[in-house]
């Protein structure tokens, strides 16, 4: 696989740009320099990823006037102080509008590095390597950056679309088993949403997948990224389709923002948000007792969550829930299934059901 990546575009007119999923890639020069502009570079990592693979990347822009920051690690700093600690380094060193910024790390790392992007001298290059499953499935691709508020997770941000998505599987080898479950719940939510052929294979291949077999695992990014990129081609800004992306997020939102972020990881959270979205489009008459085990069971198998194990007060959970930005007037909108691989987004659900759910899932 080495030097023959497997390369998707993300069809955006003008803002077009290739994602490429292989083995060895950070340690071939061109998938990065190929889409730096000018001479400054600065590299944004954190505390965990940046022993592993920041002297990696670095070796390959040896031409290029480099500096690198290093943020903290986890959820909680994915703050506006945070990226105004970029901006001060930009200033400092007096990068212009010709710079790129390098995004290496998670989800974090990427939403921060792409709205400081977006938002320095109004917009600068920059390039997503993702270094957890999550982020080479979801967060790096699309354009959405941002931060949280203690209001609201991503209320603050930008559609800003990086100049490519360099996805090396070999990051993978070095990231912990929870955080590799937590990138299925991305994953199994694609299959859920609109590609129930995807679900099937990955229903099929879960134990290999979750021994991390190289092969599957970048058929599996590959899929999961053509599924995205083909709903953020046709609603970039979010107007319509694009919002099924959020199955189980709006859930899941709702109890990280409560419990605080950190206490679950994304992909936990989401997980549980997808099993009480399938309860309500149960509840709703649309799936079968027989879909929400099959549900369950895969999420089961990925090692996630799907209940919440702390006590939660369920007028927390809604209060939280009714800041997402799919709501509309107050209505709290969802991504519910009308079967395995069909999904939408709707205000329209029966309230009783909906504070069912709810109730059953805290406790």
């Amino acid at each position: 696989m080495t030097g023959h990546p497997k390369i998707l575009n993300v069809e955006l007119g003008s803002k077009s740009y290739p994602i490429f999923i292989g083995s060895e890639l950070l340690t071939q020069k061109s998938f990065i320099t190929d889409h730096i502009h000018g001479q400054q570079v600065m590299i944004v990592s954190n505390t965990t990823v940046a022993p592993l693979y920041l002297d990696q990347v670095a070796r390959q822009l040896d031409e290029y006037n480099v500096e690198f920051i290093i943020l903290p690690d986890g959820e909680q700093y994915k703050t506006l102080e945070t990226v105004n600690t970029i901006f001060d380094a930009l200033l400092k060193s007096k990068f212009d509008r010709t710079s790129t910024l390098i995004a290496l790390g998670g989800g974090v790392v990427g939403d921060i590095t792409g709205f400081a992007a977006a938002s320095y001298q109004r917009g600068i290059n920059f390039i997503q390597i993702p270094t957890t499953l999550l982020s080479q499935v979801d967060s790096s691709v699309g354009g959405k950056t941002g931060v949280n508020h203690d209001l609201g997770k991503n209320m603050i941000g930008a559609f800003f679309q990086p100049k490519a998505v360099i996805i090396d599987v070999n990051t993978l080898d070095t990231l912990n088993d929870r955080e590799f479950s937590a990138g299925m719940a991305e994953v199994i939510k694609y299959g859920l949403l609109g590609n129930a052929d995807f679900l099937s294979m990955i229903e099929e291949n879960i134990e290999l997948i979750m021994n991390r077999d190289k092969d599957l695992i970048t058929d599996v990014i590959f899929r999961s990224c053509e599924d995205k990129a083909q709903i953020v081609a046709l609603d970039e800004f979010e107007n319509g389709k694009r919002a099924l992306l959020n199955l189980g997020h709006t859930f899941g939102h709702g109890i990280e923002n409560t419990f605080g972020y950190g206490v679950y990881l994304h992909g936990e959270a989401v997980s549980i948000g997808m099993h009480m979205a399938a309860m309500l489009s149960m509840l709703e008459g649309d799936l079968s007792k027989e879909d929400i085990n099959r549900i369950q069971n895969l999420l089961s198998k990925a090692n996630l969550p799907t209940t919440i194990k702390k006590s939660m007060d369920s007028e927390s959970l809604i209060k939280a829930m009714s800041l997402d930005k799919k709501s509309i007037d107050g209505n709290i909108r969802l991504v519910l299934l009308k079967s395995i691989g069909d999904s939408l987004i709707t205000g329209s659900y029966s309230k009783e059901n909906f504070n069912t759910v709810v109730s059953n899932f805290c406790h």
